[in-house]
């Protein structure tokens, strides 16, 4: 991946964004807080590239409500994600 893959939280939070690639090649996104939430989405269809996802996510952890703000921020991009984990 040539794009950033893992963001943490600016505001002194320990939420944390990361994209990943699983084992079948597919693209999928985890988020964790730090202390009990741990959250994966399978990012679907051909259309989200890396740099898409890698800039939705920096724009999102940069909120103080991280998981909203992903949702709102794939959405603008028609990024289509389904949660496999969380």
């Amino acid at each position: 991946m040539g794009h950033q893959a893992a963001f943490h939280a600016p505001h002194g939070g320990a939420d944390f964004l990361a994209m990943r690639k699983a084992r079948n090649g597919t693209t999928e996104i985890v988020y964790d807080d730090g202390v009990s939430r741990r959250m994966i989405w399978r990012v679907q269809g051909g259309a989200a590239t890396e740099q898409r996802v890698s800039e939705a996510l920096r724009h999102a952890v940069g909120a103080l409500r991280v998981v909203p703000a992903l949702y709102n921020e794939l959405k603008k991009r028609a990024i289509n994600v389904e949660q496999i984990m969380g």
